[in-house]
């Protein structure tokens, strides 16, 4: 029985001065803080038995995935399965005040808050992300697998394997800044789940003492 680990790593934090909803638009890198936490994950998995590294084509993945690839002596594999989830709202600000939401035009995007209406559905991106950890688990088989995404689709996963609703409350995601969300497997079983936050103390609004 190969027992393999599979590594659900989000993104650092970005650099949009601007506040706009990114999605997948191109040009959005890693800030300085997102770039220490990269570097900070990259230490706390460079004594993992990871054999796969795999990453979103994004900017803000790859240059996530850079400092983990070198301390490893990984190539990162692309894979647009990890992409961030489409959303309509992309370019925008999102609020009532300032945002697009002052605009009524908008307000029909809105309707379904379930599948949801404004973008990808949650089944389709778990899928896709399902797929993704499928084909990592037979390449990293009896080892373990790093992949980076985005929260959204890391989190949606992480309903459909626990087998709870897709559609959620976005202020209860349990999956902050360079968190990893680890999925256990003995062959193709799942056995556990677990999260951890490596840049737990680098997280914006986090007190100076390490774990806060």
């Amino acid at each position: 029985m190969a027992q393999t680990t599979i590594h659900l790593l989000r993104h650092g934090e970005v650099h949009n001065p601007a506040g706009v909803l990114y999605g997948r638009l191109p040009g959005y890198g890693l800030s300085d803080l997102g770039r220490a936490m990269a570097d900070r994950v990259a230490r706390h998995v460079a004594d993992r038995d990871i054999t796969v590294l795999v990453a979103s084509p994004l900017q803000r993945a790859q240059e996530t995935a850079a400092p983990i690839a070198a301390a490893l002596g990984l190539e990162i594999k692309p894979d647009e399965r990890l992409l961030e989830a489409e959303n309509q709202f992309e370019g925008l600000t999102f609020g009532v005040g300032d945002g697009s939401l002052k605009h009524p035009k908008l307000w029909p995007l809105l309707r379904n808050p379930f599948r949801p209406s404004w973008g990808e559905p949650y089944r389709q991106q778990a899928d896709r992300v399902l797929a993704a950890v499928g084909a990592a688990r037979d390449l990293a088989s009896g080892h373990e697998a790093l992949l980076v995404s985005h929260q959204l689709p890391i989190w949606v996963t992480r309903l459909a394997l626990s087998e709870r609703r897709l559609w959620h409350d976005p202020r209860h995601r349990e999956c902050s800044l360079a968190s990893l969300t680890s999925l256990h497997f003995d062959d193709e079983r799942l056995t556990g789940i677990h999260y951890t936050e490596p840049a737990a103390d680098l997280l914006p609004g986090a007190s100076a003492v390490a774990g806060a």
